[in-house]
């Protein structure tokens, strides 16, 4: 799929100094690796001769054994054309012998980078045996028949957006890692190549490294660990793998597997490349470091290889396409991610009122998800504040389409919270507007539902005025992202408290409060009946049963696929056609194609079109890393052109 790149952690079956046998197991994952549709694979630190080969370093003819496997696989690698791979090896130059990665691809060595960081402590000795990349003194090297670039600042372009950069173990662990300066100078994926002992404890650590690189270096960071097959005379390995980007775990081989292994996972380089074009202190940083030097894969021997991504075909894709990509999947997470959520908001309307000597909010109270949730905020902004909940004003204000239900769960959940609730009725001021207009109320047009939406705001407004208050928004972010609100309606508001929660999110956190409420029985009911109702702004007329005749989501199309489309979108930078890849992964089996289409039309029309109510929207608490408020990270023309 565009902009995907499928990597490779691999552990061979390694022997100390068995550099045939060890060279044998390399091939075999190659092969394996092929076979997934890999691009590109990393094997541990000094996987041909063995990590744990102590002062046999020295020995000349173990060096040469492993500088002629590398040759026998710069041959072997001419059958894995478009498979980039480094392996580990020992190498001697100007009387100095490095701790090194070869990178090979298509028949050719493309370069071999020294390890800069040397573990001399505890258990470790390398000081002993290597010299680090900071002393060497040629800027290339011939080995393996190969006259190739030599160093610590080397990055390798393979093509078609895909860049790479080496450390090897040691350097990751250092408060300066090499790989900070190689992604800071245009490296997107970052190879270690490591011989990390198992330890009590390290597991996580080594895991929380790979992961926070992967996130200061917004890139891709894939590591393998030295395997079960090294000498056990003081440390046992686990052939650890890791494949991380930017922050995210993608992928984790199980550990102390007797034989050989890997792990897969595909790394969305568009993502990586977005996030870096928005960051600016990423730039910043950039501009203030050293260069490195680039390696074309044009410049190699096999200039008619280009990358593949994710050959295998869209299906395949070895990461996860999270079809709720806002709400967390473990019911802990997402619990922690909805009392989180609700401190957010809560202290951001409690800081508001306090700045402005405010003792009073008023809302209107649909009996929906989110008003709800705006009254849940307020209840809890006013208990941080210690104030009495009669400074809470909440308004029912039935009109043409309120049904029994709603209105009746307006009143149970002010009842169980303890707020005064005050019911206007706005149909006559509704129907004399319509007069006023020459308008007839038998057709049921964008003004008859719009007069009812600014009745209510025209309404809330006046009342904050009158009791000295300041008006609290319900619209979520998903609405806004849709425009799917009155503008200067709905839309409007003195503080907007759900600015910053999608759709899908916001019926976690409603659920999440009656779960942990079910000591008011009234509380949580009228939550669970309030969660079972169809999203509705109520304008039209009921049905002849009583139920909501206007269902938001048959309108506009189902919530969770336009937030799928929000985050990849405004959060992961994708086009358009690769937001509709994904989402028919994400999403096969509960929508057809042709749906998934549809509705992904109407986000973007609507996203462009809408613009101009983003663009005067309401102060509002951000809340998680996405956010369209005009004042901080969405900036966009009210007029743009959606043909873009």
């Amino acid at each position: 799929m565009e902009d995907f790149v499928r990597v490779a952690a691999a552990v061979p079956l390694v022997k100390p100094t068995k550099v045939g046998a060890n060279l044998e197991s390399v091939k075999r994952l190659l092969a394996e690796a092929s076979a997934k549709g890999a691009d590109v694979v990393v094997f541990p630190e000094l996987c041909l001769t063995g990590y744990t080969c102590a002062d046999l370093f020295y020995r000349p003819s173990l060096l040469a054994d492993a500088e002629t496997a590398l040759a026998d696989l710069v041959k072997t690698s001419a059958s894995f054309p478009t498979l980039a791979f480094a392996v580990g090896l020992p190498v001697r130059l100007n009387g100095r012998i490095f701790n090194c990665a070869a990178l090979v691809r298509g028949g050719a060595l493309l370069g071999v980078v020294p390890k800069t960081y040397l573990p001399s402590t505890h258990e470790f000795y390398e000081a002993r045996w290597f010299a680090s990349a900071l002393e060497a003194t040629d800027a290339r090297i011939v080995l393996a028949g190969c006259d190739v670039p030599f160093g610590n600042d080397l990055v390798f372009d393979l093509g078609e957006g895909t860049v790479l950069g080496i450390e090897i173990c040691e350097d990751m662990w250092t408060a300066n890692p090499p790989s900070t300066r190689l992604t800071l100078r245009g490296a997107n994926v970052i190879l270690n190549l490591s011989g990390s002992n198992e330890l009590i404890g390290k597991t996580d650590y080594r895991r929380s490294l790979v992961t926070g690189q992967s996130a200061r270096c917004l890139a891709g960071y894939v590591y393998a660990g030295a395997g079960v097959g090294e000498s056990t005379t003081d440390l046992v390995f686990g052939g650890h793998t890791l494949i991380a980007e930017n922050g995210t775990l993608l992928a984790e081989g199980e550990r102390f597997v007797r034989g050989e292994h890997l792990v897969c996972a595909d790394l969305d380089i568009g993502f990586l490349d977005f996030e870096r074009s928005a960051n600016f202190a990423y730039r910043q940083a950039a501009n203030a470091t050293p260069p490195v030097r680039r390696i074309s894969i044009g410049q190699m021997k096999n200039e008619e290889c280009k990358v593949k991504n994710c050959g295998a075909g869209d299906s395949s894709l070895l990461c996860r396409i999270d079809p709720h990509p806002f709400v967390p999947a473990e019911s802990a997470d997402r619990n922690a991610r909805c009392e989180e959520i609700l401190a957010i908001q809560s202290t951001g309307l409690a800081t508001r009122l306090e700045a402005i000597r405010c003792k009073d909010v008023v809302l209107g109270l649909s009996g929906g998800l989110d008003s709800a949730l705006a009254l849940l905020v307020c209840v809890e902004a006013f208990d941080r504040l210690g104030l009495d909940r009669k400074g809470i004003h909440a308004y029912t204000m039935p009109g043409f389409g309120t049904t029994k239900r709603t209105k009746g769960n307006a009143e149970l959940l002010c009842e169980g919270l303890g707020v005064p609730l005050e019911t206007i009725d706005i149909t006559a001021m509704a129907c004399q507007h319509l007069k006023d207009l020459g308008r007839d109320e038998s057709v049921k047009d964008i003004t008859y539902e719009n007069t009812q939406a600014r009745g209510r705001t025209y309404l809330l407004m006046n009342k904050a005025n009158q009791v000295g208050g300041i008006v609290i928004g319900t619209g979520d972010l998903s609405e806004l992202a849709l425009g799917w609100c009155t503008y200067n309606g709905d839309h409007m508001s003195m503080y907007g408290v759900n600015a910053g929660v999608p759709k899908t999110l916001v019926k976690y956190i409603v659920r999440w409060y009656a779960d942990t409420h079910r000591s008011s029985p009234v509380v949580h009911r009228s939550l669970l009946d309030i969660l079972d109702t169809p999203v509705s702004p109520e304008l039209l007329p009921a049905n002849a049963d009583g139920t909501i005749a206007q269902v938001t989501e048959d309108k506009v199309g189902p919530y969770e696929l336009h937030d799928f489309y929000l985050y990849h979108f405004v959060r992961r930078g994708a086009s358009k056609e690769k937001i509709l890849r994904l989402a028919k992964i994400a999403f096969a089996g509960t929508y057809s194609d042709e749906t998934i289409a549809k509705w992904l039309d109407v986000f973007c029309r609507r996203f462009y079109q809408q613009q101009f109510k983003r663009s005067c929207m309401p102060d509002g608490p951000k809340v998680g890393s996405l956010n369209l408020s005009p004042r901080g990270d969405w900036r966009m023309p009210s007029d743009v052109s959606y043909s873009l």
